[in-house]
């Protein structure tokens, strides 16, 4: 005798999980834009040389510096005083970094269940 098979409710309908999803994405940029202010007056700093670790710092923060610097504001996003090679490393580092965590965020789908 065969049990049938009863499909399972969707945990999530589409509008909770676009609304879920709006808000991981804005408190990802909040918690980005308030860590680029944060950071660029104590990062930033011209008799400091940048190295690879201030690069990932740098590479990771540069993308939350877009709403500011579309308002107007002057945000440095790259260190002049900088150790060349390792410096450029870690700063490609952490825009890759941020990107794949921002991004992860924006096309996550929750995965179904198999029947």
């Amino acid at each position: 005798m065969a049990i049938p098979q009863v499909a399972a409710p969707d945990r999530f309908s589409k509008a909770r999980f676009i609304i879920f999803k709006a808000i991981a994405l804005t408190a990802l940029t909040l918690v980005l834009g308030f860590a680029q202010g944060w950071a660029s007056s104590r990062c930033y700093k011209p008799d400091h040389v940048a190295g690879f670790h201030m690069g990932i710092l740098h590479g990771i923060l540069m993308p939350a510096a877009l709403p500011g610097l579309l308002m107007g504001q002057d945000l440095p996003i790259y260190a002049p005083n900088n150790s060349g090679r390792p410096y450029n490393i870690g700063y490609i580092f952490g825009i890759n970094t941020c990107g794949t965590i921002f991004f992860g965020v924006a096309f996550w789908r929750p995965r179904r269940r198999r029947s």
